[in-house]
């Protein structure tokens, strides 16, 4: 399989009151196309940094990372914003939809960016999928919080990306909700080819994936592959 995601000697670093603050040391790891994997380790251990260094949102203090063969270090944000919006598609934890736009505004959101066409049925049909279609017209705080994850969900799928990041996708959701967003989440996906990449606190969600990532203190410590995944 093609690797899309390649990460070589990755450190992340800020100063703080004088001193340096090393978040991220040295990681290393690579991801093949279409697979699915979990970055999982306890608060503070570097994941949700990580995760925003692969998807191009933030820069690197040091080493490189690849994206579908393009090197994001040494890119400007507009460049790296282009590579995003051709390739990457990201749900947050606190779903990051603008309150100004329906439901379905916010999942055409992508596709304008890019300039594309006939967005419209292209974001119903997402929406549909999501079972929310009756609800394209509803604003982010007449939604519930399930209903707000799903509808990033749809934006998230709606350029089609090539990889997909989803920072604690379940976080703010209670399990029942967490439960069907699981599964929209990896039936679009796996609908779709999409590589995927999450973080979470969640071993039963990260057990869903093929791969595993643990991080601590900003080092990865362990890289395992899931049985039956």
């Amino acid at each position: 399989m093609n690797i899309i995601l390649n990460i070589q000697n990755l450190s992340k670093t800020y100063q703080s009151a004088g001193n340096t603050l090393t978040v991220l040391d040295n990681v290393n790891f690579s991801v093949e196309e279409g697979s699915t994997v979990a970055i999982v380790g306890p608060s503070g251990s570097g994941k949700t940094t990580l995760l925003g260094l692969c998807a191009g949102l933030d820069r690197s203090s040091a080493g490189r990372v690849e994206l579908n063969g393009i090197a994001l270090d040494g890119l400007s944000e507009d460049q790296r914003a282009q590579v995003r919006n051709q390739y990457v598609g990201f749900i947050f934890q606190n779903f990051q939809l603008l309150p100004t736009l329906t439901a379905l505004e916010n999942v055409m959101v992508p596709l304008e960016l890019r300039g594309e066409r006939n967005i419209r049925s292209r974001s119903m049909e997402l929406l549909e999928k999501v079972g929310l279609g009756q609800r394209h017209h509803h604003y982010p705080a007449q939604l519930s919080g399930g209903e707000q994850q799903r509808v990033s969900l749809a934006r998230a799928f709606s350029n089609q990306p090539k990889i997909l990041f989803a920072d604690e996708p379940t976080g703010n959701l209670d399990a029942e909700t967490s439960e069907k967003v699981v599964k929209l989440l990896f039936d679009l996906n796996r609908e779709a080819g999409t590589t995927l990449i999450l973080v979470t606190h969640d071993l039963d969600l990260a057990s869903k994936t093929q791969r595993i990532l643990k991080v601590k203190g900003g080092h990865l410590v362990s890289d395992e592959l899931v049985v039956n995944a």
